[in-house]
């Protein structure tokens, strides 16, 4: 199946989601990444600001802060994304795509070792994923490559395989819950 056909299914079936089974579905994915030796051994979270159907990240965010760890979210300046120290997780507004991102420009984060929490339409168990289009996050791992990458995703997200491009930067771990 073409990039383009996957995002329309997983778009469908997402917008498919009830509150509640979005809800309960991310509360169980973060119970998995908390117990993860992933998580455990970060001391920041580059994590994202939920947006429609995505998986929940605020309960994470915090939970990262009160865990001691530092948490960082994207803000995307044109065709460039940067992650932001985010101390005060309610300062942020809508932004590029209408997606929830920091009010403050800076300060830039800095911990080249950070745990990132990947979007994505799609992953594989190899961690292949298929992203929105925009390239946004395989243009800032290619900046800056090393880090851990974790994605969180609904079961009906995970496919056998994924063709994927050259740039396309895969997943260390992807954690998965069934929707009900």
């Amino acid at each position: 199946m073409d990039k383009k056909a996957l995002r329309r299914e997983i778009g469908a079936l997402k917008k498919q989601l009830t509150a509640e089974q979005i809800e309960t579905a991310s509360a169980a994915l973060a119970r998995q990444l908390f117990a993860h030796p992933i998580y455990q051994a970060a001391q920041s979270i580059y994590g994202y600001l939920s947006y429609n159907q995505e998986v929940r990240t605020m309960a994470i965010l915090e939970q990262a802060q009160k865990d001691g760890k530092r948490v960082a979210v994207p803000k995307v300046y044109g065709d460039k994304m940067e992650f932001l120290w985010l101390d005060n997780l309610t300062a942020v507004a809508p932004g590029a795509y209408d997606i929830p991102e920091p009010v403050a420009d800076e300060p830039i984060a800095d911990d080249e070792t950070a745990l990132i929490l990947m979007p994505g339409l799609a992953f594989d168990r190899e961690g292949r994923r298929c992203g929105y289009g925009g390239g946004f996050y395989d243009k800032w791992l290619a900046q800056h490559p090393g880090h851990p990458l974790v994605a969180l995703c609904y079961g009906f997200q995970m496919r056998d395989h994924l063709e994927t491009d050259p740039h396309d930067v895969p997943v260390d771990v992807v954690l998965w819950e069934a929707i009900p």
